[in-house]
């Protein structure tokens, strides 16, 4: 290890990771990419599917049972990440991130469910002033605390990728 002086503070070099490390990494990150990456091409005529075949209207039933286990989901997202933040601890990101999107699809929901009734306004005015702006106000606040940890940029990582041997074969 390298120790570097600076000021009255001695600031120690991390061990650099093994090789065998760096190789799952790169093929556990290539796998996750690949299964995405089909996930999403596999989704478009789902998608298309469903939006030719679903009929315009139906009948629900357990209406209630939906709603409110989806507002439980949103209490235990919002509870997790307070706690989480008041704990200090950096899997607040994964709490704030789950939450914002609850959020976001709460909003949609709401208003999409509401259209063509007297609900609308209302569904309309919480999306606007108070799910949208929260999920927004979180998101923004992860990429503040993203963008203070210590990572390789992508060009970093570019170059660290180009020095190393390819092990992505």
């Amino acid at each position: 290890m390298s120790d570097t002086q600076t000021g009255n503070r001695i600031q120690v070099a991390p061990p650099a990771p093994d090789s065998d490390l760096l190789e799952r990494i790169r093929r556990h990150r290539r796998h996750t990419l690949e299964l995405l990456t089909v996930c999403a091409v596999a989704l478009v005529p789902w998608t298309v599917l469903l939006a030719v075949t679903l009929p315009s209207g139906y009948r629900v039933h357990h209406w209630r049972v939906t709603w409110v286990g989806f507002d439980v989901l949103l209490v235990v997202g919002m509870a997790s990440t307070a706690l989480l933040g008041w704990l200090r601890h950096r899997a607040v990101i994964v709490a704030a991130v789950a939450t914002a999107l609850l959020l976001i699809c709460d909003a949609w929901f709401d208003v999409s469910l509401a259209f063509g009734t007297p609900e609308i306004w209302l569904s309309a005015a919480l999306a606007v002033f108070a799910e949208l702006p929260l999920a927004f106000y979180l998101i923004r606040r992860v990429m503040g605390m993203i963008s203070l940890a210590h990572w390789p940029s992508a060009k970093a990582a570019a170059c660290s990728d180009e020095q190393a041997p390819d092990l992505d074969s």
